[in-house]
């Protein structure tokens, strides 16, 4: 893609506004600058004079002790050593960094300190945003994409103010395609109509809030019922303690049908986890491998996942009666 930078400098400006960042803040970039995410942190610190400390991207970002801080704020701009933990006005996490996080007291308290905090790159399940509800400083859940030139709506995790809508940006025209998928007109940032893949619903209030439902392509036909993988993992979710997913394979009798992958060292049972579910959406079938297939962003690798189960003899049925391999 080639974008201008006068696009990045608007989106930057945004964002910064929306937050009430101010010349002198300071910011933390713990992800790659390979992709958009990590881009604009950089952009948002030079829009807006910002003290940016620069880590090695990293799994745990608040176990870092060591970084180089570009002061934009100051003229010229001389790249100086500097020592962690320091105090952090805003920083931009996957979810993934902000789980591992989590789970290490010294560094969950660490990421209590920053004043704000957005998380995007992949979804927040019910289990992490009832963590952070609590958090004393601001957490956002963000929605946009690469041609969006990052976010383009908020939603609050923590506060009065935690909510499961997003609320876009001022200047964003959002609506649903035929397919309910959400499509975007957001001209400060990008040319055009921008029709998305991800299902969504609209708050139906007269604003223009959102949620999303799941992607498009993440859709399972079986039985001329349709079933979102995403909307079975949420409910899943609290139920299943170890690694997985949901993904599809071709079945005979109802075209395609769900998929649980999971990864653990040996077999489970998860018949009381699947009666929590409605019964078109339990899958008929389970896989345990080694590992689960994630992209390099730590978001799932639905293809791969589908292609796993396509080429897999071992997918065995998950009715508690007949256990055979679905070659049998």
């Amino acid at each position: 893609m080639w974008v201008l930078k006068e696009k990045m400098k608007a989106s930057a400006r945004v964002t910064c506004d929306f937050l009430g960042l101010c010349e002198g803040d300071t910011a933390l970039l713990c992800m790659s600058l390979d992709y958009i995410a990590g881009k604009m942190m950089v952009v948002r610190a030079i829009e807006r004079k910002l003290r940016l400390i620069v880590i090695e991207p990293t799994g745990h970002p608040m176990a870092m002790t060591q970084g180089v801080m570009y002061d934009f704020s100051a003229s010229p701009t001389i790249p100086q050593p500097v020592t962690l933990p320091t105090e952090i006005t805003f920083a931009a996490m996957v979810p993934l960094q902000v789980f591992n996080t989590l789970q290490i007291p010294t560094e969950r308290r660490l990421l209590m300190t920053v004043r704000h905090l957005i998380i995007g790159g992949g979804g927040i399940d019910k289990t992490m945003a009832t963590e952070l509800k609590h958090f004393p400083h601001h957490v956002w859940s963000t929605y946009g994409m690469t041609e969006t030139l990052s976010h383009i709506a908020l939603r609050q995790l923590n506060g009065e103010d935690a909510s499961e809508w997003y609320t876009p940006f001022e200047g964003v025209r959002l609506s649903l395609s035929e397919d309910n998928c959400l499509t975007i007109d957001a001209p400060a940032v990008c040319e055009g109509l921008l029709f998305t893949n991800d299902i969504a619903e609209m708050a139906g209030d007269g604003s223009s809030r959102f949620r999303i439902v799941g992607r498009k392509d993440n859709v399972i036909c079986s039985g001329g019922v349709k079933i979102q993988i995403e909307e079975v993992e949420a409910a899943l979710r609290p139920h299943i303690n170890i690694p997985f997913m949901i993904t599809k394979c071709k079945d005979e009798k109802f075209g395609e049908t769900p998929v649980l992958m999971y990864e653990s060292a040996k077999e489970q049972d998860f018949q009381e986890a699947l009666s929590q579910l409605p019964r078109y959406w339990r899958p008929k079938y389970c896989l345990r491998i080694d590992h689960l297939p994630m992209t390099e962003t730590g978001k799932p690798a639905r293809k791969e996942a589908m292609l796993i189960a396509a080429s897999n003899s071992t997918l065995y049925t998950l009715n508690p009666n007949y256990r055979a391999n679905r070659t049998q």
